[in-house]
């Protein structure tokens, strides 16, 4: 064999013999703890994530080596292609302007709330998710997964969302021009809550930017790929993912590499 790999026999011993280097014992130390990282993040995590939540835990490790280690044991981040988020068209109004854009980023919580609605597919069906989501700390702060996208439907939503909240006047609430957020019933709760309404400008979609990242987000690491032939079990899903895992665990890029709650702690 030493002769067919043109090696020779008293440098093979010296390799086989050798003892384990620091650097080797150290690499398999980080590569159990990289694993779990990944594991925990439902293999959503790729290595700047697994990179920030080993500076986390205190370890001191360059990006290179994470990347290294992580192709060592065949582990990647969850990357999939998400197609437009709305099937067919949606009814827009005219009415409302964006009071977001004179406003600086929210220092606190509870200054503005952005939501939006997104479909999922329930077997041949599509479904509908109504979130909310605090744009200081990106935490989802209520969410309804219906078979409509109405007016009572996103009300529900954000009744919920201020009975635990608790907001004070003046808190921006910005959605799209989607007439479930602009009609009279929901408009007249913002205003009687004493909450400003916010709208994209007409046809910048992307006024609603982190509402349309969240999604993108959630249907990459949770629905594509995967198939739900009952509203239970997509619902029994996304309360795992929003309220167990991205509210409490999942890095932020945004927010520092931190949770959301997380992020609203250390705020506190």
């Amino acid at each position: 064999m030493c002769g067919w790999l043109n090696v020779s026999r008293s440098g093979y011993y010296a390799w086989f013999n050798r003892e384990t280097s620091q650097r080797e014992i150290e690499d398999k130390q980080l590569s159990t703890k990289i694993i779990k990282i990944h594991r925990e993040s439902r293999g959503n995590y790729g290595s700047p994530r697994v990179h920030k939540a080993l500076q986390k835990q205190g370890i001191k490790i360059g990006k290179k080596r994470v990347e290294r280690l992580m192709q060592a044991h065949w582990l990647q981040g969850r990357v999939v292609k998400v197609t437009r988020r709305q099937p067919g068209l949606k009814r827009f109004t005219k009415r409302g302007t964006n009071l977001r854009l004179d406003q600086p980023e929210p220092t606190k919580i509870n200054q503005v709330w952005v939501s939006d609605i997104t479909y999922i597919k329930v077997g041949n069906k599509h479904r509908y998710l109504i979130v909310i989501m605090d744009l200081y700390s990106r935490r989802i702060l209520n969410w309804s997964l219906s078979k409509t996208r109405k007016t009572i439907d996103t009300l529900t939503v954000l009744n919920r969302a201020i009975k635990e909240r608790k907001p004070s006047d003046g808190l921006i609430f910005h959605t799209d021009r989607g007439i479930e957020f602009t009609g009279n019933t929901f408009r007249n709760a913002l205003l009687k809550n004493k909450m400003r309404p916010s709208v994209n400008r007409l046809g910048q979609c992307t006024d609603n930017a982190h509402m349309e990242s969240y999604f993108h987000s959630l249907k990459a690491e949770l629905i594509r790929g995967r198939q739900f032939t009952t509203m239970s079990d997509l619902r029994y899903a996304l309360n795992s993912y929003i309220n167990h895992f991205y509210n409490k665990n999942r890095l932020h890029s945004g927010i520092g590499y931190c949770s959301p709650i997380e992020y609203e702690k250390i705020a506190a």
